[in-house]
């Protein structure tokens, strides 16, 4: 049996519809992984800070839906950073087919299967 993974999801809520498709995907019944994420509409305090620390910690990996709506998400911005400060392997997904935006330091590739599967089954 092949252990189960575990993907941070890091996005701006305005994007959390594409955060419901991407995590919509570990109903597949051969999905060996599972997203987490720590979507808070309230403003962040350090508690939550030291939970999301926690969580990037405990996943293999982070997956960062790329938007315009990116630019201007402190939190998601941190979680980011917490991922590098970590050192938990990043891959950006553009979250929508016509927004390329580029996050620097985020290494981003189009939204297919093989691209999301490739950077799982890397981990």
């Amino acid at each position: 049996m092949v252990d189960e993974k575990t993907v941070f999801v890091a996005f701006a809520i305005e994007d959390e519809r594409q955060r419901d498709f991407l995590k919509g995907q570990t109903l597949h019944p051969r999905a060996t992984y599972k997203f987490i994420d720590m979507s808070v509409k309230e403003p962040y305090d350090r508690n939550w800070k030291d939970r999301v620390r926690t969580r990037i910690r405990r996943s293999h990996g982070v997956i960062v839906l790329v938007s315009k709506n990116s630019l201007a998400s402190s939190g998601q911005k941190w979680e980011i950073e917490c991922a590098k400060d970590e050192k938990v392997p990043i891959r950006g997904i553009w979250a929508y087919s016509a927004d390329r935006t580029v996050i620097p330091g985020v290494q981003t590739l189009a939204w297919t299967d093989a691209n999301i599967a490739g950077f799982i089954d890397s981990l």
